[in-house]
C-alpha cells in the first residue's frame, strides 16, 4: 500500500489519528471552504426548509446550511465516526438550539425514509459512491416535491483536470435524469487546480423514472 493510497483511504473514510488530521485539512482548505459555501448558495434554501448534507465530513457546509434555517433543520450524516465527532464539536450551538443534527450514517440508509427533505447536497462524496444509479434513487426518493439535491465534484486526482470534472458533471447528470430528477443544470466554480463542477436537479413527485 502507497502513502498516496493511505491518504486517499482517510479522505474516503476518515478514522484515528491520520483521519481527524484529514478533517482539519477538509475544514481549512481555502478551496474546500469556497466550494461549500457555493454549494450551499446553488440550493436557495429558505428558513423553513429540512436540509441533508451526505458526507457532512467536519461539519464546515452543514454549518453554512444551519446558519440559513430557523424554522427548518439541517442534517449531516456520515459514516466516519471521527468526522461525526468533529462536525458535533463545530456545530455544538446548532445542535443544542436544534437547528442541527449530526449522525453516523449512509446513503444507502435512507431507502425507503419518508420524502421529508426539502435539500439534500453532497461535496466530493460522488466519486465514492459504487453505484451512482441506486445512489441517485435514494436521493430521489427522500426529497419533498419540488425538493432540489445539488451534487459537487472537484477532482483532487495527481494532475486534476477540468475534462475529469467534466466527466463527473455527465455521469451524475445522467444518473439523476434516470432516477426521475428534472430541471437538470450544471454550475462550474473556477478554482485551482482544477474546477468543482456541481449538479442539481428538481423532484416532483409525478416524475416516474424510466
Amino acid at each position: 500500500m502507497t502513502l498516496r493510497s493511505i491518504v486517499v483511504g482517510q479522505f474516503r473514510r476518515p478514522h484515528g489519528l491520520l483521519g481527524s488530521l484529514a478533517g482539519l485539512v477538509m475544514a481549512r482548505r481555502p478551496s474546500n471552504l469556497e466550494r461549500n459555501a457555493w454549494t450551499v448558495g446553488l440550493m436557495a434554501a429558505q428558513p423553513w426548509h429540512r436540509i441533508l448534507e451526505i458526507g457532512c465530513g467536519p461539519g464546515v457546509a452543514l454549518e453554512a446550511a444551519a446558519a440559513i434555517v430557523s424554522g427548518g433543520q439541517a442534517v449531516g450524516i456520515d459514516h466516519s465516526e471521527t468526522m461525526v465527532r468533529q462536525a458535533r464539536r463545530r456545530l455544538a450551538a446548532q445542535i443544542a438550539s436544534g437547528s442541527a443534527v449530526v449522525r453516523p450514517g449512509s446513503l444507502g440508509e435512507l431507502a425507503g425514509q419518508a420524502a421529508g427533505y426539502d435539500r439534500v447536497f453532497s461535496v466530493n462524496v460522488v466519486q465514492f459512491l459504487p453505484d451512482l444509479e441506486e445512489a441517485f434513487e435514494q436521493i430521489h426518493g427522500c426529497l419533498a416535491d419540488q425538493g432540489i439535491a445539488a451534487t459537487t465534484f472537484q477532482p483532487r486526482s495527481r494532475n486534476p483536470t477540468r475534462d475529469e470534472a467534466l466527466d463527473m458533471a455527465q455521469r451524475i447528470a445522467m444518473a439523476m435524469r434516470q432516477a426521475g430528477f428534472s430541471g437538470i443544470a450544471r454550475h462550474e466554480l473556477t478554482l485551482d487546480p482544477a474546477p468543482a463542477i456541481c449538479v442539481t436537479g428538481i423532484r416532483h413527485h409525478t416524475n416516474i423514472a424510466h
